[in-house]
């Protein structure tokens, strides 16, 4: 696994297909919510772009987010919302997860902000975990 400041990598034990199919089945079992999926390979493929297969998928926990959203000057995090998780495959061939640091930057911001996001990774973090090679 590589970890940066912002941002987690680590590659899948399963296929870019399998990794998909598997991580939006565990997102929804463990009561998160998926209000999209963006295929970025599809989307740059229409523009004349080739990208190997990247997909990234918004997912979205509605308590967690009511506690920050409910509140007028945590609001403007609500740009980081819904969470995302880009799943991708690289030129080895092998498939890769990837998502921002939120615990990091949550950090940053203090307060109920840094609460809420440090348990939604935390709950984030134990979805992936058995995907991690």
């Amino acid at each position: 696994m590589e970890t940066t400041d912002m941002f987690i990598e680590f590659e899948s034990k399963y296929n870019f297909t399998e990794t998909n199919e598997k991580l939006s089945e565990s997102i929804l079992q463990n009561s998160w919510k998926i209000p999209a999926v963006h295929d970025l390979q599809e989307i740059l493929k229409k523009n004349g772009k080739e990208v190997l297969p990247i997909k990234t998928i918004e997912l979205c926990n509605p308590n967690y987010a009511f506690e920050v959203l409910k509140l007028d000057d945590e609001r403007n995090i609500s740009s980081l919302l819904p969470c995302r998780i880009s799943v991708y495959e690289k030129l080895n061939g092998k498939t890769y997860i990837s998502q921002m640091n939120a615990a990091f930057f949550a950090k940053q911001i203090g307060g109920k902000v840094e609460f809420v996001i440090s348990h939604a990774f935390g709950d984030i973090e134990k979805i992936i975990e058995s995907f991690k090679k």
